[in-house]
């Protein structure tokens, strides 16, 4: 399975910003296009009170911070010049979902967003779907209110533009960046994370196209069984089922590094064993790219290149 996908992770918390300017940008587009990367994703179009476009609702509303580059135009600039589908990443609160249970405040936020978006950047040839960055891995609160009503009014909209979804698996691996410890004692059994993502997907189906699940937050050895019962599941709910490919290592104290190939591709041939239809990633620029920050990204894009030379028929 190739990796046909990446998120473009501007707004973060918990990786270093790389200070790229429009030629770092754009050499990167050129580095995914050479691999094959034809669909990119804003995994957040603002957190808190940064942002990557200048939303004057947002400013206005939230006392976000007036971008001094409107990176969104960028990237749908570059996703244009080389051939890409791109995927808006919705707003992040970082505070009314997330810390105060307050999932109608994000709702309504997030719908003038759009409506924002959409008439500022709607017309972009290569705007081709959107992203809902809000990310659980249970039945938390009113997800499933908040999930519909924003799918909704983004397909609405827009004409019926795909919409998609990245939950992650409530594992061993699922903590907080901010924590020093690596693994936790309790994990979701499979039997727990059928039931909770079935509720879920029921209540979606009509307005979710794409869930692409997580693949760090389980051992190795147990995503055979998550990804089959993934992909069982949206088939179920007819939805398309994608794999997120974690280009980073959780299993590391330092957070985060660029993932040693063997267990990348092992989770790539998992995905393919199990029938996912594609493979994204989080995400490319920092974990994957020969102009990343970190060395080691430089040598996995080598190694990921012999891969597909390999694999070439």
């Amino acid at each position: 399975m190739k990796i046909s996908g990446t998120f473009l992770d501007e707004i973060s918390h918990d990786i270093p910003h790389q200070n790229w300017g429009k030629n770092e940008w754009e050499a990167d587009f050129q580095h995914m296009q050479k691999v094959g990367i034809d669909t990119v994703i804003l995994i957040r179009s603002g957190y808190k009170r940064q942002l990557t476009y200048p939303s004057e609702f947002l400013i206005e509303n939230e006392g976000a911070y007036r971008p001094y580059v409107d990176l969104l135009g960028l990237f749908l600039e570059l996703a244009e010049k080389y051939d890409m589908s791109f995927y808006f990443g919705l707003y992040d609160s970082g505070k009314y979902w997330w810390e105060e249970g307050n999932f109608q405040k994000e709702t309504e936020i997030n719908l003038r967003v759009i409506d924002e978006v959409w008439e500022n950047y709607g017309h972009k040839p290569a705007f081709k779907g959107w992203y809902l960055s809000q990310e659980v891995s249970r039945k938390t609160g009113s997800i499933i209110s908040l999930y519909t009503a924003l799918a909704k009014h983004c397909k609405d909209i827009s004409g019926g533009l795909p919409t998609l979804i990245s939950p992650y698996i409530d594992g061993t691996k699922a903590i907080l960046s901010s924590k020093a410890s690596l693994k936790k004692e309790e994990s979701i059994s499979l039997k727990q994370h059928e039931e909770e993502w079935s509720e879920i997907f029921d209540g979606i189906k009509e307005v979710v196209d794409i869930v692409a699940f997580q693949d760090g937050h389980v051992e190795l050895h147990q995503l055979a069984d998550y990804f089959a019962l993934n992909k069982e599941m949206a088939d179920r709910f007819s939805m398309r089922s994608w794999t997120n490919a974690e280009s980073f290592d959780r299993d590391m104290p330092i957070k985060f590094l660029p993932i040693k190939w063997d267990k990348l591709r092992r989770k790539l041939e998992a995905a393919h064993a199990a029938g996912l239809e594609k493979a994204i990633t989080f995400e490319f620029s920092h974990f994957m790219s020969p102009q990343s920050t970190y060395p080691q990204a430089g040598h996995l894009y080598n190694r990921y290149q012999e891969f597909l030379q390999q694999i070439k028929p």
